[in-house]
């Protein structure tokens, strides 16, 4: 069978296109159905300020507790994507942030359910992006693979 990405994957919006005069943060997705995550950020750096990006844990939808992953994710990112659609691997760690080129970029985290704090009840993840300068626009989405019953049928993350 050939790859769906609409039929074996549910793609959620994250963050909606925001300027970076504000720090931004994506709806609190459980984990608690699906074994790993893909955050996908892109970046319209139109100023120099960096754009910092995180991912936080929380015990619910609402982010009760939230707080930083504390255990390192891959990450991949294209820091020039209008000249390149390669992403290049990226040492592993909970956080990323841009360098001070004006360009578009796309930054993947991808997160297993093993890094978060299960034992005290973490289940949900977000991305954050930090204030950074009203000229850089970042969106970002969560797509969600290995699901046991595909994208139609497989559990609600979004409750």
């Amino acid at each position: 069978m050939k790859f769906s990405l609409a039929e074996q994957t549910k793609i959620i919006e994250a963050i909606t296109p925001s300027t970076g005069a504000a720090a931004a943060a994506g709806d609190y997705i459980s984990l608690a159905g699906a074994p790993r995550i893909a955050v996908v950020c892109h970046i319209n750096q139109a100023n120099a300020a960096a754009v910092a990006l995180t991912i936080e844990q929380a015990k619910d939808a609402s982010g009760t507790e939230s707080k930083a992953i504390t255990e390192k994710v891959p990450i991949w990112a294209n820091e020039d994507a209008a000249a390149s659609e390669y992403l290049e691997r990226k040492e592993d760690a909970v956080s990323y942030t841009t360098d001070s080129q004006l360009k578009k970029k796309i930054v993947v985290f991808q997160v297993d359910t093993d890094v978060l704090d299960k034992e005290n009840g973490f289940s949900y993840i977000c991305v954050k992006a930090a204030l950074s300068n009203e000229a850089n626009i970042v969106s970002a989405l969560y797509i969600i693979g290995d699901l046991r019953y595909g994208a139609a049928e497989g559990p609600e993350l979004t409750v």
